[in-house]
């Protein structure tokens, strides 16, 4: 029986580019034990699965040797041979949600049928970093880029490179003779760390390495006499290191930063009070007292108070949202008016600001189809560079006669002008800003391969109840018969009191909002089936559906062809009579979304054809796609959605499939891409490939944005990384530029490249 696998995760310091990355992915998956590894530049992280008898200690020494800094990340130690404080977990499946049962107090018969449904994501563990490397674990030169950059190991190592330059020159005015070697030891200062990992890279599986390149390129300068030159080089790559670093923390620290939004510290109350403990402390079930002003420090469920709750930070929604007992809050909001007693349900690991950012880092750590390819082709591209370089240096001389100082100088030139960082770097680094901006925004995509898919899609497929609509009936018409309207909304409201139902709901919350005086009914139950009834003021009431209250009244022509109208247009008819007389009707509906038509309208613009596919009745379905205008499906089970993605991909589609991620399974599973819909901890993580977490229907278009402008970003970076090669290149062969130039052109386009990513963390919707 083959014996489970676990997964290790570390955080890893000074891993600024793909080069990097893959260097010590080529050098964990050759230890013995090791099934598969992801590196994640724009995290900082590596995750191993491997066996459980794995040696995790010697992985840490290969990847100290390799010139970065290790710590394990603190997770559930799992497995025999798990070290203390190793995070493993045992690969597994999540299952999809469940689904809950609602009850009602009472029973309805208003004939509406809605197809909801509640997603609900699986469990996940939360990585924290340690505080230091393993015992005797000490990095290099490529130590973290945390706190200032001119503290790191790496900025430290550029000055020192760059003050022993400056006093090789000096030397050289003074003391002449000894300028070349003066030079040399100046090169030195620099070029050892580099050399030194060139090596430890070249044991572990990766000869072919930025720094072997390099270390090539200086000795042979100064095998030619150009040492001036080699110290020069050695300077100014690291300093394109060295902005590589600054440029790779500000994109690790721009999801990160999420995580200050949740405070420190909460309000806990107990029996003896109300005390100020740290936020990781408190548990589900206990409950947090959060004043004016503050920031909530756990999700929760309110129990006591009314306030109006600010959710931009973690949703973006610019309007405060109000709510009061039962209303879901998530950690990172901001309170504003009043006094909230809130009952935790998510430890500090699991809350909604700690998911985001987890799901964002493991997204990173999935390579897109386009990054793939770029690995793939710098594993030939780099040999290929070699192997043009020493042709150059050695067939002129050997075949045309010409110098070998000359021939051997434009050989070195090449090797740095073929360096690949800056290609390697152009998807990633572009794919990292993009997720990372997208969290920010309430946008998750699990993965470059998903953000890539995305920008594809030339047909969505949406529920209607919860995506297009708000998910819950609204009271849209109150007609009156032989009563006002607010007599009418007054006895529905008086009938309906305490009830649960979702129909209920609505029409008591018509009734708060118009300010509608509420009686007491007397005798008020159910009747099976057909609606409700009870007294109010010595008067009898019936509150049901058209066909219950129909048997009991006779409709004139007039209040018939109201209750038709209002029938045709997909509504919900509750018809209310008082001493078996026809009072009046209450409509109501699964409102649109205030974004839906935008929404739509977005997705149109963008080229993508908007489908509603829903298990609800023809007509309120009908209704509803004649106002957003797009194409409906009704009255389908989820084999029929999952059979209508399969026939729009025939005829060559590329499918989104927006809904819950429960109910949708099928259909999720079936599309090119699937989508949760929802808001905060609620959404269907698990299932979907993305997330939308404001349930707004205009950021479906806004991802779709997001990934075209991302592929647009990519694209223009590995035009800027090939173009600056191939101009330098020919350059470079007609004598027109040398190893300094050669130098500048790989540094500046990995610098160009990483700062023209950067630029999708200012992404916003348009």
């Amino acid at each position: 029986m083959t014996e489970p696998l676990s997964r290790s995760r570390f955080a890893i310091g000074g891993m600024d580019c793909a080069s990097c990355a893959t260097k010590i992915d080529t050098a964990v998956r050759r230890l013995p034990g090791v099934n598969d590894a992801r590196v994640s530049v724009a995290a900082g992280t590596l995750s191993v699965e491997h066996a459980p008898t794995a040696d995790l200690a010697a992985l840490q020494r290969q990847v100290v040797r390799l010139g970065y800094t290790i710590a394990p990340i603190a997770g559930r130690p799992s497995g025999p041979g798990a070290a203390a404080g190793q995070a493993h977990e045992h690969k597994h499946e999540h299952g999809a949600g469940c689904h809950g049962d609602h009850g009602h107090e009472h029973s309805h018969a208003h004939g509406d049928d809605h197809d909801h449904g509640h997603g609900d994501g699986g469990a996940h563990r939360h990585a924290e970093t340690s505080a230091g490397t393993p015992a005797g674990l000490h990095g290099h030169d490529h130590g973290p880029m945390t706190g200032p950059w001119w503290r790191s190991p790496k900025a430290q190592l550029t000055i020192a490179s760059g003050l022993a330059l400056v006093a090789a020159y000096a030397v050289g005015l003074m003391l002449p003779q000894v300028q070349e070697w003066a030079f040399v030891v100046a090169m030195l200062v620099g070029l050892v760390p580099i050399a030194r990992r060139a090596l430890a890279a070249a044991f572990a599986g990766t000869p072919f390495s930025i720094e072997m390149l390099m270390t090539i390129a200086a000795i042979g300068a100064v095998i030619i006499g150009a040492g001036e030159e080699g110290a020069a080089v050695v300077f100014l790559f690291l300093v394109g290191e060295l902005l590589e670093g600054v440029a790779a923390s500000r994109a690790r620290a721009s999801i990160q930063s999420l995580t200050t939004l949740v405070p420190k510290s909460v309000r806990l109350e107990d029996p003896s009070g109300v005390t100020e403990v740290p936020a990781e402390s408190v548990s589900p079930g206990q409950v947090i007292v959060v004043r004016p002003g503050d920031r909530i420090g756990a999700d929760g469920v309110i129990v006591e108070g009314d306030s109006t709750i600010n959710e931009a930070p973690v949703t973006g929604e610019s309007t405060p949202v109000a709510k009061g007992p039962g209303a879901s809050v998530f950690a990172g909001t901001i309170n504003a008016d009043a006094v909230l007693r809130v009952r935790v349900t998510a430890a500090a690991e699991d809350n909604t600001i700690a998911r985001v950012v987890r799901l964002v880092e493991e997204a990173q750590e999935t390579k897109a189809p386009t990054e793939r390819f770029i690995d793939r082709f710098s594993r030939y591209y780099t040999p290929g560079v070699v192997a043009v370089a020493l042709l150059i240096a050695i067939v002129p001389p050997l075949v045309l006669g010409g110098a070998w100082s000359d021939w051997i100088y434009k050989g070195l030139a090449i090797l740095l002008i073929g360096c690949p960082c800056a290609l390697v770097i152009s998807t990633p680094a572009a794919i990292a800003a993009a997720l990372s901006a997208g969290a920010r925004r309430g946008l998750l995509m699990k993965g470059g391969a998903v953000l890539e898919d995305v920008g594809k899609i030339t047909a969505i497929a949406m529920d209607k109840t919860g995506t297009l609509t708000a998910g819950a009936p609204v009271v849209t018409d109150i007609v009156g018969i032989d009563r006002t309207e607010r007599e009418v909304l007054a006895s529905a409201a008086a009938l309906e009191a305490g009830s649960s139902h979702p129909l209920a709901i609505a029409i008591l919350a018509r009734a708060k909002a118009d300010a509608v005086a509420v009686p007491q009914a007397e005798g008020a139950k159910a009747v099976p089936g057909k609606g409700l009834s009870g007294t109010v003021g010595g008067r009898s009431l019936f509150l049901g559906s058209p066909k219950a209250a129909t048997e009991r009244a006779t409709l004139g022509s007039d209040a018939g062809a109201a209750l038709s109208a209002l029938i045709e247009a997909g509504k919900s008819v509750s018809v209310l009579l008082i001493d078996d007389a026809v009072a009046g009707f209450i409509a109501m509906r699964d409102e649109p979304r205030p974004d839906a038509v935008a929404g739509v309208a977005a997705l149109k613009s963008a080229g993508v054809t908007p489908i509603m596919l829903t298990g609800d009745n023809a007509r309120t379905a009908a209704a509803v796609g004649e106002m957003l205008g797009m194409e409906v499906r009704a009255e389908l089970l989820p084999e029929d959605k999952q059979r209508i993605v399969r026939e729009l991909q025939a005829k060559g589609e590329t499918v989104g499939k927006v809904g819950d991620g429960i109910n949708d399974a099928p259909a999720l599973a079936a599309a090119h891409v699937g989508i949760a819909m929802g808001g905060g901890t609620d959404v269907a993580l698990e299932t979907a490939d993305a997330a939308v977490l404001h349930g707004r229907v205009l950021d479906l278009a806004g991802m779709v944005r997001l990934s075209r402008d991302a592929m647009r970003n990519i694209h223009q970076n590995i035009a800027i990384a090939l173009g600056l090669k191939a101009v330098f290149l020919v350059t470079t062969v007609l004598g027109v530029t040398g190893l300094w130039p050669a130098i500048l052109a790989d540094t500046g386009a990995t610098v160009l490249v990483t700062a023209n990513a950067m630029r999708l963390l200012a992404w916003k919707p348009r």
